[in-house]
Formats: structure tokens, C-alpha cells, sequence
């Protein structure tokens, strides 16, 4: 068995991981950015190493920092979780090249799943059809019109080294192309560290079914069943549950059978995902994630396994105890994701904050996975996902009636958050009688009676500074640095990594209002005027960057620009005005 693993992630996948190595008498290593510096998952492991940075890619996405961290600890393991590396070729090959285990797959597997591209083409060569697509990466926005014309609009481009809606933008028209796929580079990039994308058509009314797999290294590969993801927003998974209702048992086994054929013909070992869309009876290979899921617990639920303790136990050279036939369901599970956003009418867009209530539910058939504790500050800078509400009952229409009780024992101040809008998709006709599918909440629901959250009391992630002292402990003198609340009258964050934050508030604007306000705390990506353009109702003003997202804050009348208070690369408040149309 491994000895001691490093976690190269955070937050809630991060405290997952860590708690099953406790169970097993694994040590565990966490790292933090300057941000994360007292993260849950850092105060839960029995070490912990700076990466420095606050961004991403200065800190988890940083390999030579997380390589250095690897040397300090002597860990002899990596468990690379969710987003940030999980799926990175080069990363995997850094890792095992210093003969230290990767958690996961070999990177070769990872070379051929990782890359969406790829993917497919060793899906058709496994005889599993995906949605029709080009398997290239786009050049330019010209071939999104292309292919566009010819199979029909809308189509999708899409992270070609990600997955999880990250880096995904639908184009419903030729006009929108070009902008669509400068986003989706932009955010692929910021979120996988490469910005690689390819297109595919856009099925219009299909639900999200995806397979776990378990392999070890010996030949031995397994499903373990599906779960049903089709509750979506922003082509990001809100709601997900096992086993899927009104899905048949032989396409059940048929798209087993089919994610067996796939994980095997890329040679895969470990846990795996492979997802496909199903519409009008027939699926389509979607993609293949190489990684642990967010929505891994309701599969655990179902059959009773322990899927971070398995990957261990494969990454520890051990073979699958267990035959397809020794897998069993029983009941069904449901699981909501509580993410930091302000869902009032249907916007979800990111609310970062410090946690100030955190009230858990309990009861039978309930698990919480959370990544933050009271006092926590969710930050602009990451993935907005605080937790995981799952619960399990004998019969779906006991687990959902059981989660909704469970949401309401859950209270969170300090932040907004999806459990609202959870309600209201777990209450919805269509959930319950499930003819919903991936487009259903954003095109259906109505989320009006949401009430839009106050701005007030809106905390700066970012208002620390360090400050480098001299110290003697127990007679040694040492040098150790501080990091202290910001004043006023302080001076600028040293070596000026953070970017200036823009420093003119005010009440976010009406409808119809001139004045153009941040609905949120983040950094500017994009300007997209200047004082004296004219623009009109729905025109984008700025684009905004907030938790990995991509936020188009519009103009709410028509007229010209008198006013532009930001630049690319500045970091604001809600409510920070950025632009004032007269």
C-alpha cells in the first residue's frame, strides 16, 4: 500500500481524498496557494507545502512548484483529484519520470482520453459512435462556421484537454462564432492550461448519462453503472443520481459494455468515467474524463464501494476483487451541488465571500462533502463548488423527497448559493417524472421567485498582505512571514502580484440604467468599448472572469459611452461601476 500520497488539488475533492487515506493509515500532504494558506484541506492534512500565487496558474496549475513540494515531503503518491492537472498528460509524466505513483491512469491512457480529439477517434476504432464532430482542432473561427453550415446550427465548441463544461460555449449563429471561440480558448486555458478546442453538433433535447469504470492493471475491467447528469447550467452538472430513471436495461448494458470497449482500447487503470448523450433511444460517445468525478459519491451510495480507496488500492499495484456479476445496486442516490452563486432569475453567476453560517444536515441516507468550514472565504480565484449534498433511500421518489428535506436543514450565509435553485429543479414536473434533459433548466425552469441577494457585506479575498518578520523560538532566531488584513494606509502587496482593484462602488444598477455595475467580485478579462461608441440594450460591455467563469456584463440601455473605469487585468467588487452610458 502507498505510504504517503500528496494531494495536487483543494477544497472539497481535497478533504475526499485525505479522509479515506486517514481511514487506511496513509499520511497525507496538502498544498495551498497564498489564498488557501488555512484551507480546510490544509488544516485536515498531516502536512502541508506553499505553492505561492494566488491564480491557478501561479499556484495548482504550477508543476515545477508542485514537483518541488513532492521532493520536500518525500511523498510516494499523487492524487492529482478534479480540474486543475487531473487530466494533464505532461504533468502525469512529471510525476511517475521521478518515480513517484500517479493515482490514476497511465499517461499514455491519459495522451488519448485527455485529449477530446483523440478520444473519439479511439472510441469509432472501439466501434462506439459519438455525436457527429470534426476531430481537429479549430484554427480559427472560420471552420466553426463551416461545419456549422453544414450540419446546422446550434453546434458546440469545446475544451479539446478538459471537460466538466469548462471551456464549452454553444453558437447558435455564423455572427457569434468568432467571439464564442475566443471564450472557449480562454477559458480552456485558464482552467486546464491549454486552450486547444474542436466543435461538434449540438443535440437539442438529450440527457447526460456517463458510466463509471474501475480497472486495475491486470486486464480486469468493470462498470460499475450509470448516473444520470442531465440538470445542467452553463453546460456545467447541478443535479445528478444513480441509477437513471426511465432508462432501459438494455441500453444499461449496451453503453456498459460500450465504456468497457473504450476504457480498454486506451489501455486505461483506475477509476474513469465515460460519458455519452442518449436521445431518442440511441447514445452517443461524449467523452472519456481520466479522473475521479465530482458526482463519484452517488455511485458509492448505490454499490457500496469506496471509489478513492480502490483508486489507491490500483495505484498500489492490487487487483480488482471483484467479477461484473459481483456488482450489485441497490436503492438511489441523488446528489446536488452546492455552488457559491447568485441563481436569481436563472443568472448563476458567482458569489464569492467568507462562509459567516454553515448549518450541516444530518438524518438518515445523508453525507455532506465540503470542502470550507465557517469563516472560509470562497475566492474569486477558484471553482465555486463548496459542497456536495448527497443522499441515498430505497426508491428515487423516498431520496428525492429525502434531499429536499435535507437542503432545508441546510443553511449558508455570507455567500449565495444554488440550493434554491436546487428546489425548484427537484420539485419541477419533469425531474420527477424525468423527461428533463441538459437543456431543460436553462430553456424551461423559472427561477423568478429566487430573490436577487444584496451586495452588502461582499468581503475582498484578496485584502492580505505579507509581511517578513524576525522571530525567536526557543532561543533560534528565524525568519517568517505574516499574512495581516490590509488597512487603508498600507502599502502595496509586495512584489505587486496582485493586480489594482478598482475603487468606485455604488448600488448595482436598475434595469434600464446607464450606470454599468459588476454583478460580482472578479477580474476583468475583456473591454469591449470605449468613451464616445454607441451601443445598444444586450451589447456586452465588458467580460468579467470570476471563479473559472466567464461573465458578459451588457449594457441595460441603448446610448453612448461617456464613461470606461476599467481595464483588462483590473480586479473589482459588486458593484464597482465600470462603464456609465448616457
Amino acid at each position: 500500500m502507498l505510504k504517503k500520497v500528496l494531494i495536487a488539488n483543494r477544497g472539497e475533492i481535497a478533504v475526499r481524498v485525505i479522509r479515506t487515506c486517514k481511514e487506511l493509515g496513509i499520511a497525507t500532504v496538502a498544498v495551498y496557494s497564498e489564498l488557501d494558506r488555512d484551507a480546510l484541506h490544509v488544516r485536515l492534512a498531516d502536512e502541508a507545502y506553499a505553492l505561492g500565487g494566488q491564480s491557478a496558474a501561479e499556484s495548482y496549475l504550477n508543476t515545477a512548484a508542485i514537483l518541488d513540494a513532492i521532493e520536500r515531503s518525500g511523498a510516494d503518491s499523487v492524487h492529482p483529484g478534479y480540474g486543475f492537472f487531473s487530466e494533464n498528460t505532461d504533468f502525469a509524466r512529471a510525476i511517475t519520470e521521478r518515480g513517484v505513483t500517479f493515482i490514476g491512469p497511465p499517461p499514455s491512457a491519459i495522451e488519448i482520453m485527455g485529449d477530446k480529439i483523440s478520444s473519439r477517434l479511439a472510441a469509432e476504432e472501439a466501434g462506439v459512435r459519438g455525436v457527429p464532430g470534426r476531430s481537429q482542432t479549430l484554427v480559427d473561427s472560420h471552420e466553426v462556421v463551416d461545419f456549422g453550415n453544414e450540419f446546422g446550427w446550434p453546434v458546440a465548441i469545446k475544451a479539446a484537454y478538459g471537460g466538466g463544461g469548462r471551456g464549452m460555449k454553444v453558437v447558435e449563429s455564423a455572427a457569434e462564432a468568432e467571439a464564442a471561440l475566443e471564450s472557449a480558448m480562454r477559458e480552456s486555458l485558464n482552467y486546464f492550461g491549454r486552450s486547444e478546442c474542436y466543435v461538434e453538433r449540438y443535440l437539442t433535447w438529450p440527457r447526460h448519462i456517463e458510466m463509471q469504470i474501475l480497472a486495475d492493471a491486470y486486464g480486469n475491467t468493470l462498470w460499475l453503472g450509470e448516473r444520470d447528469c442531465s440538470p445542467q447550467r452553463r453546460h456545467q452538472k447541478l443535479v445528478e443520481e444513480s441509477p437513471a430513471a426511465n432508462f432501459p436495461d438494455d441500453v444499461r448494458r449496451a453503453m456498459g459494455e460500450a465504456a468497457v470497449r473504450v476504457s480498454k482500447a486506451c489501455g486505461y487503470v483506475n477509476a474513469g468515467t465515460v460519458e455519452f448523450m442518449y436521445q431518442d433511444g440511441e447514445f452517443y460517445f461524449l467523452e472519456m474524463n481520466t479522473r475521479l468525478q465530482v458526482e463519484h459519491p452517488i455511485t458509492e451510495w448505490v454499490t457500496g464501494l469506496d471509489l478513492v480507496e480502490w483508486q489507491l488500492r490500483i495505484a498500489s499495484g492490487e487487483r480488482l476483487e471483484l467479477s461484473q456479476d459481483d456488482i450489485e445496486h441497490h436503492g438511489h442516490a441523488i446528489e446536488v451541488r452546492i455552488n457559491a452563486e447568485d441563481a436569481s432569475g436563472g443568472r448563476f453567476v458567482p458569489s464569492p465571500g467568507t462562509l459567516t453560517r454553515f448549518d450541516q444536515p444530518a438524518g438518515p441516507g445523508v453525507r455532506l462533502d465540503a470542502g470550507y468550514a465557517v469563516g472560509d472565504t470562497v475566492s474569486q480565484y477558484y471553482d465555486n463548488l463548496i459542497a456536495k449534498l448527497v443522499v441515498w433511500a430505497p426508491d428515487r421518489e423516498r431520496a428525492r423527497r429525502r434531499l429536499l428535506r435535507a437542503i432545508q436543514e441546510t443553511v449558508i450565509e455570507g455567500v449565495s448559493t444554488t440550493l434554491p435553485a436546487d428546489v425548484i429543479i427537484l420539485s419541477d414536473e419533469a425531474f420527477i417524472n424525468a423527461t428533463h434533459s441538459t437543456n431543460w433548466v436553462e430553456n424551461t425552469l423559472d427561477f423568478s421567485s429566487i430573490p436577487a441577494p444584496t451586495i452588502a457585506g461582499v468581503s475582498d479575498v484578496a485584502a492580505l498582505v505579507r509581511k517578513d518578520v524576525t522571530a525567536e523560538v526557543n532561543g533560534r532566531r528565524i525568519s517568517v512571514a505574516l499574512w495581516l488584513p490590509e488597512s487603508d494606509d498600507s502599502p502595496a502587496r509586495a512584489g505587486g502580484a496582485a493586480k489594482p482593484r478598482r475603487q468606485h462602488h455604488a448600488a448595482v444598477a436598475t434595469a434600464g440604467s446607464g450606470t454599468v455595475s459588476a454583478p460580482m467580485q472578479g477580474t476583468i478579462i475583456k473591454v469591449n468599448v470605449e468613451v464616445g461608441h454607441s451601443v445598444e440594450v444586450g451589447d456586452t460591455v465588458v467580460i468579467l472572469e470570476a471563479m473559472k467563469m466567464e461573465n458578459s456584463v451588457r449594457a441595460e440601455r441603448a446610448g453612448t459611452v461617456s464613461a470606461v473605469n476599467v481595464s483588462a487585468g483590473d480586479s473589482v467588487s459588486a458593484g464597482d461601476v465600470v462603464a456609465v452610458i448616457e
